[in-house]
């Protein structure tokens, strides 16, 4: 008696204990569920290479003042958002933002919101002193010690004509003029802005608030005063248009938008599943059976994760999809075995029906089970975090899966149908996919390719698969964060009843125009040079000032309506604290030997005077140790939205170059918009490293298994080819609908892996079994299709419907990942009933062994 006959024996016997002691453990399990992080994040993808080390030593030792703030950005768009009212209805904004108790809790200290029209208020008082003669009247171009206050500011655009303020703004926005304040005019105007002019289609606020240092989520008390932000917005700018955008909103309304997604695709996607079970059952008790158990595997995954401390992210949406599928097929494989059994011995009995059909599964759920899970548990090797959470949380899902279905749901079918059969209700069923049903038929076509045609089916795979293999090497691995913003909702969603009906979304809408029109200061729009050396040696910001010509010359850098690129340095420090201080421009000048404005010897005193005159704004773009040694310089880049990561990444590495060449110094292209690149660049080789990891212990794993149950060593590399094919397929598919290979869609490997594994084990094990008792291959391919094919048949329609009901989502990155996924799951199916079948005759023919199978030999010509 081998294993499988041993577990399947004692499971019987014990069916109660079994039952018993799989439900403690349920619950056990599923308490830890209680402490799920609920609050669904977007994934974030780091990266431990020498651009992130060089991010984070920037992070650490250059203090911008941004530290543990949080940036709302109210936008105001119109005909023209230079009018005289709407200057005033920023300024008014401002004031009702302080009034307001829950966002006034959360703005920082000092100056928390700013705007052109500030700069306009202050300009026009600050000419009115100096010509009046106000002795208190700093110096041209020079800002108050303190700003004024919204009233004072508020009263001194009321007390002037449209006029007077044109010729306040154009003193303002002069291109020219070097800003003595530490905001560029320009980074608050629409890039469409046509200098001289005064009138503009839109600009900008922003809004300081003060973000909680404890961690990386922004606090509840951030995201409310950012939407209380959008509702006084909304009040106060009456004249034109206006939006605001932070990070609190984002979450909010990607978190609300991904809900409502599931609150109109689950009923779906459950009618789908639903529908497909009673197909395939045709019993109620079956079809709640399978559900239970599906939803028992659902708990001990939200059970792990509790207790693993992992959060719910966007990909981790996807793990309770897979898992359902995998549930719904191992569900169908017990049962339909079962119900087989019961068909061959009518006489038996429940248990011995059970017995043997659990003793004819078993191996197969259990070899499923381990190399589905090494198909995810390879993802543990990536770079990616969420990645890897991924890969864990599906392997334990796939475990609790054979757990309770090879398990908990044979001995609880047991118990019932003993149960019902004793009240005199029939139990006898007849499995999916046999007799002279149409799906019956549907399944006989691989059998019959495989009879008549066997090595052109498996040419034409093959040459699908090197097509495929061939467009992976050109396939696009770039990503764009827009596509994890909520589009609004289609036209036919808004006749969905009420609680159904999703909400409008704006948010994707804004974040494009924002991105189109001004400059951006957040992570993934700024790349970074770090310069570090001997740099206090001479001519080093003149080697910066080469640097800036060269990002003057770059595509992806962002131009401000000045005609300059918006960048933050030690040049445009020097220059914007020399208008605003005499002293210090004087020592400036005295150490600018050919007369350009930037300093060429004795640095080290120009630094020093830097820190003694603005030390805040020093801090931001040069690094002093504690003991006065300067060891770095930064250079903050403005990037346009949506530019290419890859045109980033090399044109800022040209920057880079320009800097160190012929030097001392070393100087890194680092930021977020790199920092991915390199991820999305490393994705494709980490794939094929886990790929041939996988595939090698896969491909091991099995040869153990079918050697030692039927003495063939080539088998396991036979069942694995359609996995293979399957693969390649489906990145040729992207290729061709142009949908990027990154860190969104890099799990589709895993489950392309895990699921095509799933499917082909089965097979390859019934086949090997059938031919036992058919004595031939066609005999046994045509047993194997008709039984395991009707579970596979079953399994692949209602795990692609659950993935493909995706495409209702209202987040694109969602729907792409539903189309992928369904996708792969039928070239897996395709795969495995219709290739297969032609590799099993092959190898049949050439490749099999004489090793005894019961009453027959397993091919003739020995392995």
């Amino acid at each position: 008696m081998g294993f499988a006959d041993r577990y399947a024996d004692a499971l019987t016997t014990y069916s109660k204990v079994v039952l018993a002691v799989l439900l403690v453990s349920t619950a056990a399990v599923g308490y830890g569920a209680a402490n799920i992080d609920a609050g669904l994040t977007i994934a974030s993808f780091g990266s431990d290479s020498t651009e992130a080390q060089k991010l984070d030593y920037l992070q650490s030792n250059f203090t911008t003042g941004d530290e543990n703030t949080s940036v709302a950005q109210v936008v105001v768009r119109g005909d023209d958002v230079l009018t005289k009212e709407s200057l005033i209805e920023t300024l008014r904004l401002q004031q009702r933002l302080r009034e307001n108790e829950t966002v006034n809790a959360t703005l920082r200290e000092g100056q928390s919101t700013v705007g052109l029209s500030n700069l306009v208020a202050t300009a026009a008082m600050r000419q009115e002193r100096s010509s009046g003669g106000d002795s208190n009247a700093t110096g041209a171009g020079a800002p108050p010690a303190r700003p004024p206050s919204l009233d004072a500011q508020i009263a001194q655009l009321e007390s002037m004509s449209q006029s007077e303020i044109d010729r306040v703004l154009l003193t303002v926005l002069n291109p020219d003029r070097t800003a003595a304040g530490p905001v560029d005019p320009f980074t608050l105007l629409a890039t469409d802005y046509e200098p001289g002019t005064t009138t503009a289609s839109a600009r900008v606020v922003f809004v300081f608030q003060q973000a909680d240092s404890s961690g990386d989520a922004l606090s509840d008390e951030i995201i409310a005063a950012q939407l209380a932000t959008q509702t006084i917005a909304d009040r106060t700018v009456e004249s034109t248009d206006a939006f605001v955008f932070g990070a609190g909103i984002v979450d909010e309304e990607s978190g609300r938008a991904t809900g409502e997604s599931f609150a109109v695709i689950t009923p779906f996607a459950f009618l789908l599943v639903v529908g497909v079970l009673f197909v395939a059952y045709r019993d109620l008790v079956d079809v709640i059976l399978g559900l239970a158990g599906t939803l028992l595997v659902l708990v001990w995954m939200g059970g792990f994760m509790g207790w693993a401390g992992i959060g719910v992210t966007q990909i981790l949406i996807a793990v309770p999809f897979l898992l359902i599928g995998l549930s719904i097929d191992y569900a169908l494989h017990v049962v339909m075995r079962y119900r087989e059994a019961r068909a061959d011995a009518p006489e038996r009995a429940p248990r011995e029906a059970m017995r043997a059909g659990l003793a004819g599964v078993t191996v197969a759920l259990a070899a499923t089970t381990f190399t589905t899970a090494v198909g995810f548990t390879s993802n543990l090797v990536s770079p990616i975090e969420s990645i890897r959470q991924f890969g864990l949380v599906s392997a334990f899902g796939i475990v609790s899966a054979f757990v309770v279905f090879a398990g908990l749901l044979p001995a609880l079918k047991l118990e019932l149908d003993g149960l019902l059969e004793r009240l005199g209700f029939d139990r006898r069923k007849r499995a999916f996919g046999t007799g002279t049903s149409a799906a019956n038929r549907l399944l006989g076509v691989g059998a019959t390719a495989a009879r008549k045609l066997p090595v052109a089916i498996v040419l034409v795979a093959l040459v699908a698969s090197a097509g495929g293999a061939y467009a992976a090497t050109d396939i696009d691995t770039s990503i764009n964060q827009v596509d994890f913003l909520p589009r609004d909702s289609p036209d036919w969603m808004d006749s969905l009843p009420g609680p159904l009906r999703p909400g409008d979304y704006d948010l994707r809408e804004n974040v494009v125009y924002l991105n189109d029109n001004f400059v951006q200061s957040r992570d993934r729009s700024q790349a970074q040079i770090l310069v570090e050396g001997p740099v206090a040696s001479p001519n080093t910001l003149d080697r910066l000032a080469a640097a800036r010509e060269e990002i003057n010359r770059s595509s992806s850098a962002i131009t401000l309506a000045s005609g300059r690129p918006s960048v933050d340095g030690p040049i445009s420090t020097i220059r914007r604290v020399s208008a605003r201080n005499d002293s210090f421009a004087q020592v400036v000048a005295e150490r600018d030997a050919d007369g350009d404005g930037i300093p060429d010897r004795d640095l080290e005193a120009v630094y020093d005077a830097l820190y003694a005159t603005a030390p805040d704004e020093a801090a931001a773009v040069v690094y002093r140790t504690d003991d006065g040694e300067y060891r770095a310089l930064r250079l903050a880049v403005a990037i346009r939205g949506g530019a290419d990561t890859g045109t980033v990444t090399s044109e800022m590495r040209a920057v880079a170059a320009v800097v160190e060449t012929d030097s001392d110094l070393t100087a890194t292209a680092t930021g977020q918009p790199i920092i991915n690149e390199i991820v999305q660049q490393g994705l494709l080789s980490t794939l094929v490293q886990t790929f041939l990891i996988t595939l090698g212990v896969i491909v091991s794993f099995l040869t153990v298994i079918f050697y030692r149950r039927y003495g063939t060593l080539s088998l396991g590399a036979v069942t694995m080819v359609p996995v293979v094919f399957a693969l390649s397929w489906i990145l040729g598919a992207m290729y061709l609908l142009g949908i990027p290979f990154n860190t969104e869609t890099a799990i589709i490997a895993s489950i392309a892996i895990g699921i095509g594994v799933d499917y082909a084990i089965h097979i390859s094990e019934r086949f090997v079994e059938e031919l036992a008792r058919a004595g031939s291959a066609t005999a046994a391919l045509e047993t194997t299709l008709a039984g395991t094919g009707g579970a596979l048949l079953a399994s692949a329609v209602t795990t692609a419907g659950g993935f493909g009901v995706l495409l209702f989502a209202l987040v694109p990155s969602l729907q792409r990942f539903g189309l992928v996924t369904g996708t792969t799951i039928v070239f897996a199916f395709l795969s495995s009933v219709v290739v297969l079948p032609s590799l099993l005759v092959l190898w049949y023919r050439y490749l099999g062994t004489d090793t005894p199978v019961g009453e027959a030999t397993v091919g003739a010509t020995g392995d």
